[in-house]
């Protein structure tokens, strides 16, 4: 790890885009950064500024003139989503990506953080995965799409710094969840829809919830706002090629994660997994020591952070209903 670009605290004032603010992760970020004290924090919308088109991106750069970004846009989806719409998942980010990397360049910003996916790592990598297992081997097939596009920026970043001594980074995290999560069941990922399952289940009376799988896969789960103050921590303190993971260190099988979420919610019944549908990857446990090594290490429970998630869930129901 290099720290030579003088690295340190971010100035309070400086312009700082949130590339997908309205998002799970980069409404949490614009949410720590203004407790942080920035008062020059920018955002648009997708419909104020869709990043697939370049033009729009470069004019959004030229007008606005950030100083920091944190690209945390992205078409994101759980597995039927990514393994039902894979030329969706590919095209749209890497659109993203190249637009507002190479616009970032362009237009001088002097610090940008490049939030991937843990789903870049081998589906067989070893666990726990460190950063050197990038493209040791075979992707997941249920979201390799997605994950190359991911991989693709990662290889911008570097290709920037490499070319034009950018001081890019990139950080991969592991699976998120918190306030502001997708809970359309049709493309959220495994832990809100466990929440949203688990709580109409009750509510309405029914006794058994299905769950695809075997329940026997491994995840570890990071809350947003632990990601939250990783992105501003790594802006201040990490200049490095390589991408760095940020995660809890810790997984558990998907079905203790259903046993913990039902208990939560308050579902008593019982529990049945369709083993015709896919598990994906067996195990996938970032190996989070260079970060932690740096400083930062996550601070919320799963217990306490799936609690707070469902509290949030409930008091926004009504408008989250398909």
């Amino acid at each position: 790890m290099t720290t030579s670009r003088g690295l340190g605290p971010l100035p309070r004032d400086g312009r700082v885009y949130v590339a997908g603010h309205r998002g799970l992760v980069g409404s949490a970020v614009w949410r720590h950064l203004d407790d942080q004290g920035f008062d020059s924090l920018l955002g648009r919308t997708s419909s104020e500024l869709d990043l697939r088109e370049r033009d729009a991106v470069f004019t959004f750069f030229d007008e606005e003139r950030p100083e920091y970004v944190v690209l945390a846009a992205a078409r994101v989806g759980g597995i039927l989503a990514n393994s039902t719409e894979p030329a969706d998942f590919l095209s749209d980010n890497l659109r993203i990506q190249v637009n507002v990397l190479d616009a970032a360049y362009m237009f001088g910003v002097e610090r940008l953080l490049f939030l991937g996916s843990s789903c870049i790592y081998p589906r067989l990598a070893e666990q726990p995965i460190k950063e050197s297992s990038l493209l040791t081997g075979l992707l997941e097939p249920t979201n390799d799409a997605y994950a190359i596009a991911k991989i693709a920026g990662v290889l911008q970043v570097q290709a920037l710094r490499r070319q034009h001594e950018a001081s890019f980074i990139s950080a991969m995290p592991t699976n998120l969840y918190g306030p502001g999560d997708n809970f359309d069941l049709a493309g959220s990922h495994v832990l809100p829809a466990m929440i949203r399952r688990f709580h109409e289940a009750r509510t309405s009376g029914t006794e058994t919830v299905t769950l695809w799988g075997s329940g026997t896969p491994r995840r570890e789960f990071l809350h947003v706002d632990d990601l939250a103050r990783a992105c501003l921590f790594l802006l201040e303190a990490y200049d490095d090629p390589s991408p760095i993971n940020v995660g809890v260190g810790v997984d558990l099988s998907i079905r203790a994660l259903a046993e913990l979420v039902a208990g939560i919610v308050g579902f008593e019944g019982s529990l049945e997994w369709d083993t015709a549908k896919p598990d994906g990857t067996p195990r996938k446990l970032l190996d989070v020591s260079r970060i932690q090594e740096t400083g930062w290490s996550a601070e919320i429970p799963l217990d306490e952070g799936v609690r707070s998630t469902y509290e949030w869930y409930v008091e926004h129901e009504a408008d989250l209903r398909d």
